[in-house]
């Protein structure tokens, strides 16, 4: 059900969002309706519209969860981009916009300005998993992976082209070891021959939220502003340590508890592979405890992650809400779409908590820098000044 009310504007503004509804082909209704939505969503990050630290680019962004780190140290969302339409959905209804599509054909140019770089750039061709199911079928992983693997040449592009004061990206754990190092020792080089001062490190999300997860973060801050900048990872943890149980309902549909035909399936495999001297099978946490990572494949069967019901009882899978609180998303994150959808999307997405604290670490030392900002004087950056406002 929808509810009328009657706004006024005056004319110069009504013209605006007249020209702007008939650029994006959208009519005027629907651009009032995306820009309440957005400053909603703002509001609910506790970020005002005149109280932004620092302009950043979402890339490859999935569903928002690094768009909501930076939102919460502060700054502001320029521009986002993700080919995937089923995160599109649910990134319009979280952020009010559809991010742009495939990056291989955006221009750098038309990228707007910002200070900040951000991007989970695709990690298939550099997980265990995806390594693992990728040789198995004969085909190629890392950068010899022409669809996905040379996606970080994008990122390359575009920070050579808009220079920004500071970037973060964030990967699988394996992108440091895969094909013995080498992959790691041209995307650290790649990041070092643009002039930038890049800091790496692996790091585990079950500090912020009930399950284990590593992934490598990459920051890396402009030389040619700066000179050689220090940087730690240093940010602080929460002081009780959550488990499993504090991200569970009481209640749920019970179209999450397991078949019995499903359940005796994956106590069979399991039992196979125990017999066989492997660790394969489903995992059952306790939940005074951590989980095993969410992927992308819970949809399947769930069997990463059971929940116990109790002696006797089936297990169930998590919902797609507790998915969600398992990687630290707020509860008024909308989810908009299927359920097999929503766990690939959790399952592919990042420890958000984490990443407000690194993103809070990047902003502090970048307002510890102003001063030294060696390009504050010079056309270059005059220049970008002006073209921005």
């Amino acid at each position: 059900m929808s509810k009328q009310i009657h706004c006024t504007f005056d004319d110069s503004l009504f013209e605006e969002l007249s020209d702007l509804a008939c650029v994006q082909g959208l009519s005027t209704q629907k651009v009032i309706t995306d820009a309440l939505i957005s400053y909603i969503n703002r509001a609910h990050n506790g970020i005002s519209n005149n109280n932004y630290s620092y302009d950043f680019i979402d890339l490859f962004a999935g569903i928002g969860g690094m768009r909501i780190a930076f939102q919460n140290a502060g700054c502001r969302c320029v521009f986002s981009s993700e080919w995937d339409k089923n995160c599109q959905k649910t990134y319009y209804a979280n952020f009010g916009e559809i991010p742009y599509g495939d990056i291989t054909k955006i221009n750098a140019k038309d990228i707007p300005n910002h200070d900040i770089l951000v991007a989970g750039f695709p990690c298939q061709p550099f997980s265990i998993a995806g390594v693992s199911k990728k040789n198995s079928m004969g085909r190629a992983t890392g950068f010899a992976d022409k669809t996905q693997g040379t996606l970080f040449f994008d990122v390359c592009r575009i920070i050579a082209e808009k220079r920004p004061k500071a970037f973060m990206l964030e990967n699988v754990k394996n992108l440091k070891s895969h094909d013995k190092g080498n992959t790691w020792k041209v995307i650290k080089s790649s990041l070092e021959e643009l002039n930038y001062s890049v800091y790496s490190g692996v790091f585990d999300g079950q500090d912020f939220v009930p399950q284990h997860r590593e992934r490598v973060l990459i920051v890396g801050f402009d030389k040619e502003r700066y000179g050689e900048v220090p940087f730690e990872f240093d940010y602080n943890t929460p002081d009780k340590k959550p488990v499993l149980k504090d991200i569970l309902f009481d209640e749920y549909d019970t179209k999450y508890i397991l078949t019995p035909h499903l359940w005796k399936y994956l106590q069979n495999y399991a039992a196979k592979h125990k017999a066989a001297g492997n660790g394969f099978g489903y995992g059952m946490p306790d939940l005074n405890g951590i989980s095993r990572t969410l992927s992308a494949r819970y949809y399947k069967d769930g069997s990463e992650i059971l929940i116990n019901r109790g002696e006797g009882e089936i297990p169930r899978r998590l919902t797609p809400r507790e998915c969600a609180r398992l990687q630290g998303y707020p509860d008024y994150f909308k989810i908009v779409v299927s359920d097999t959808q929503a766990y690939k999307q959790f399952g592919n997405s990042v420890v958000v908590p984490l990443m407000s604290s690194v993103a809070s670490l990047i902003v502090e030392k970048l307002n510890s820098l102003k001063e030294t900002d060696f390009r504050k004087n010079s056309y270059l950056y005059i220049n970008e000044q002006n073209s921005s406002i």
